[in-house]
C-alpha cells in the first residue's frame, strides 16, 4: 500500500468548505468524485486544513492510500476531470505514517483588503471602502507575536484542547491595490484569522487603540472580537513539512 499526498489549489467560492459535507458540494467531494472517475474505485480523502466555505487555497492538502502506483500520465487526466476552479498542483510519495494534517509544522494565511472598487477583485478580497493606518495596522500585527493564548479569536463551541499557538510571521503589506495580512503560525484555530483581520481594522481605522486591542488579546473572551470579516478575502497560502516524510523518488509529479 502507497501512501501519497495531493497538493491542490483552488477558488472557493462555489464551495460550502475543503471537507466533506453531507448534501453540500465540497472541495474533498469534486476531488474524491474525479479520483473515483478516473481509477474507477473510490479512494477516501484526509485533509489538512478545514477551509470554511468560500475560502481559497494556493497551497492544500490531502493524503490517500492506494495499491496504484501514480503516474505523469494520471496526474494529467485527473485535472482533467476536476471543475475549472481546482486544480490538483503534485502528487507526493510519502512514508506510511505520514499524515497531511499532524505531519503538518506551519500554516501560511493571507487576507486580502481593498480599499477602492474593483470589479475584478470582487470575489477575492473584501471591499473594504475605509481609511485604514498600515503603520497601527502592523503595530497591532506585531504584538500578536508576544502572546501564545487566542481564545479571544476562536469562535465559540470550537472543540479543542488548548487555545495556544505560536504566531511566527505577523504583517499587513500593500501589493496590487489590496492591503494584504499575512500570518504564519503552528496552528490556527477555528475563526481565527478573520477575528484577528476584522479587530486590527478597528485599530487601523482608529476606532480603537492599541492598549483597547492588547486588552481584548488579554481578554480572553470571543465576545470582544469582529468575527464580521467575510470568508472571500481570505487564501490559505502554504502548509509546511518536515522534507523527511517524503519518499524521493522519480515519481514526484508536478504538471
Amino acid at each position: 500500500m502507497h501512501r501519497y499526498f495531493l497538493e491542490l489549489a483552488y477558488k472557493g467560492t462555489a464551495y460550502s468548505g475543503f471537507q466533506v459535507q453531507e448534501n453540500a458540494n465540497t472541495i474533498q467531494s469534486e476531488t474524491e468524485r474525479a479520483l473515483e472517475i478516473f481509477f474507477k474505485q473510490k479512494i477516501s480523502l484526509t485533509g489538512s486544513s478545514r477551509t470554511d466555505a468560500g475560502v481559497h487555497a494556493l497551497q492544500n492538502f490531502f493524503h490517500f492510500d492506494t495499491e496504484l502506483n501514480i503516474t505523469n500520465e494520471q496526474l494529467y487526466n485527473i485535472n482533467a476531470i476536476l471543475p475549472g476552479d481546482i486544480v490538483a498542483k503534485a502528487i507526493y510519495p510519502v512514508k506510511n505514517d505520514a499524515h497531511v494534517r499532524f505531519s503538518a509544522m506551519a500554516r501560511e494565511y493571507h487576507y486580502y483588503i481593498y480599499t477602492t472598487k474593483n470589479p475584478f477583485l470582487a470575489d477575492r478580497a473584501w471591499f473594504y471602502p475605509f481609511t485604514v493606518d498600515i503603520d497601527i495596522l502592523n503595530e497591532a500585527a506585531a504584538i500578536l507575536m508576544q502572546y501564545k493564548d487566542f481564545t479571544s479569536f476562536s469562535k465559540r463551541n470550537t472543540q479543542v484542547n488548548t487555545f495556544e499557538c505560536s504566531i511566527t510571521n505577523s504583517q499587513w503589506k500593500l501589493e496590487n491595490d489590496c492591503y494584504v495580512y499575512e500570518v504564519r503560525s503552528n496552528r490556527f484555530l477555528r475563526g481565527m484569522v478573520r477575528g484577528l483581520v476584522g479587530t486590527m481594522l478597528k485599530a487601523g481605522r482608529k476606532i480603537i487603540t492599541i492598549d483597547q486591542f492588547k486588552n481584548i488579546i488579554e481578554a480572553k473572551d470571543c465576545t470582544k472580537a469582529d468575527f464580521t470579516t467575510p470568508a472571500h478575502g481570505l487564501f490559505l497560502a502554504a502548509v509546511d513539512y518536515r522534507e523527511d516524510i517524503f519518499i524521493k523518488t522519480n515519481t514526484i509529479i508536478h504538471p
